[in-house]
């Protein structure tokens, strides 16, 4: 019998490399903890939220996040999958240059925003738009992403960047086998998933565990609302101005406050389950088209964005998705006075003659709404080890 081994070399060739799911042999070689500083036990990631209140509709507003999490069961939260996470997040190699990651973009310090109106991919270009908050994502009840939705899911959407050719781009294919290429992720995907198979479904799943462990509930707000029995009542570690503002915030305009709540909901301070909505900051809509044309040929979403949540806002500007606003006291200015008669302009955003509601606070009630949201700062959420960098040097 004759053989035809150049033949049977190129079918095992052509098998090989067909395949998506390729186990890999953790690469031995430098001590891996001149690389990364990872403790011996993992952090905890999935931990219960810790107040109380995160949990219980307490008074007349809804305020519990029950029900509105979007983690789906096949991809909880593990302490070894987010680790995972962390390490992807952090990785320069995974831009082509090896210059960039995904906390380039998304900054402790900025509260996992960024630092730039608009951020900067490998080859210094910038983004079309500025960087959202990582912040709390696990609570965006609708489970799409960007500001536009075009992504399905959390866990569609932390490949996007990666493939982006203004941001890192790689291929699916230079992804996993950068990663092959490194010495300390064969371990961590064992940890993780049982196995060193190195698949983008993992790296998605890993990058999602650890984005949606970013929980922030240790700002002064939440030490007030511990000492009450509802978000309604005066907070004992409040300022009278404090109060106010909070007032404002939670209150309908027929209890005289300016109803933010009703965008902003829940001890999340994230959406309600309504989808992008536009807020007026264009009479028309020109450069950019927001959800229309991306997650939807709807013409009634041109202009249309996604709602952030508020936590940590004071850390996360500049604002809007265009960036237009440097600060959080202009952002307040363009709702007192400044909103425009899009036709898609939200009903949320109408008064009762369904034209522009424009707030027309006084300055000390502008003043006192700003230092309601300072209050939602967490100082914590920027210092967290468990979502800091942990590359001791970008890289050996």
């Amino acid at each position: 019998m004759k053989f035809h081994y150049p033949i049977l070399f190129l079918l095992s060739f052509l098998l090989l490399s067909c395949s998506d799911e390729k186990e890999y042999v953790p690469i031995t070689g430098p001590d891996l903890q001149q690389i990364l500083n990872l403790p011996d036990v993992p952090y905890n990631y999935n931990e219960e939220l810790p107040p109380y209140f995160f949990q219980n509709d307490i008074g007349p507003l809804p305020s519990s996040v029950n029900g509105i999490d979007n983690t789906p069961r096949d991809n909880l939260i593990t302490d070894n999958g987010a680790t995972l996470g962390r390490v992807l997040f952090y990785d320069r190699n995974l831009s082509l240059n090896r210059t960039t990651a995904c906390g380039s973009c998304h900054r402790s310090e900025k509260a996992f925003a960024d630092s730039s109106p608009f951020s900067h991919g490998l080859y210094g270009q910038p983004t079309k738009r500025n960087s959202m908050t990582l912040v709390n994502t696990r609570f965006y009840q609708r489970g799409r992403f960007f500001y536009d939705e075009r992504a399905s899911s959390l866990e569609n959407q932390v490949i996007l960047p990666i493939l982006d050719h203004t941001e890192m781009d790689l291929t699916e294919a230079e992804i996993t086998q950068r990663i092959a290429e490194q010495p300390y992720y064969g371990a961590l995907f064992v940890k993780a998933f049982g196995s060193s198979v190195i698949t983008v479904e993992r790296i998605e799943k890993a990058l999602s565990q650890f984005i949606r462990s970013m929980v922030s509930h240790n700002s002064k707000y939440d030490t007030g609302r511990a000492q009450v029995a509802n978000m309604r009542d005066p907070f004992p570690n409040f300022t009278a101005e404090e109060n106010r503002g909070k007032d404002l915030f939670m209150k309908t305009f027929a209890e005289g406050g300016v109803n933010c709540y009703a965008c902003h909901t829940t001890e999340a301070f994230v959406s309600p389950n309504i989808g992008p909505i536009n807020n007026g900051l264009d009479a028309t809509s020109t450069t950019d088209l927001g959800a229309y044309g991306f997650y939807t040929s709807n013409p009634g979403l041109t202009g249309a964005f996604k709602i952030p949540t508020l936590r940590n806002i004071t850390l996360t500007g500049p604002y809007m998705h265009d960036a237009r606003f440097a600060t959080l006291m202009q952002v307040i200015d363009f709702y007192n006075s400044d909103v425009k008669n899009h036709a898609n302009l939200s009903p949320l955003l109408k008064d009762s003659n369904g034209q522009p509601r424009q707030l027309n606070l006084s300055d000390s009630d502008k003043l006192a709404l700003f230092r309601f949201l300072y209050t939602l700062t967490d100082q914590e959420i920027m210092s967290d080890p468990r979502w800091l960098d942990p590359f001791i040097n970008q890289h050996l």
